[in-house]
């Protein structure tokens, strides 16, 4: 099951609700200010990223001029407890199955959540319609 973390109403996450809709994809949305993250919920994002902090961590988050000089200087563990504590720190929209993430909003990346027969299919149809031009 496709998870969709939000916090907000903002255009990312509109255009991945909308596009996980329109591609009749099962998912569900998880307020992040209704229902914050938990320390094992982080983790596993994390466990996804390529990135690590970077991925994740919101550097247009006010509490992040804050935190800045010495966010390289945490721990795993102690970036987690700050993330917990204050998840405005974490970015949005995030889209997961548990097995991949996309952070943001990327029509080109978030194809990677169709299902394989119909990303086959879709490939079939795009070899078709190049080899007919």
């Amino acid at each position: 099951m496709i998870t969709l973390y939000v916090s907000s109403s903002n255009a990312s996450s509109r255009k991945a609700r909308e596009w996980l809709e329109d591609h009749n994809i099962e998912f569900q949305i998880r307020n992040m200010i209704k229902e914050p993250l938990t320390q094992n919920e982080i983790k596993q994002l994390f466990s996804l990223s390529e990135n690590g902090s970077e991925d994740l961590v919101s550097t247009r988050a006010k509490k992040y001029s804050e935190i800045k000089s010495t966010i390289n200087d945490f721990t795993l563990s102690q970036l987690i407890d700050i993330l917990v504590k204050h998840q405005e720190l974490i970015k949005r929209p995030i889209i997961t199955n548990g097995y991949m993430m996309q952070v943001g909003f990327s029509e080109e990346d978030i194809r990677a959540f169709l299902p394989r027969s119909v990303r086959k299919q879709n490939l079939e149809l795009l070899t078709k319609k190049m080899l007919s031009s």
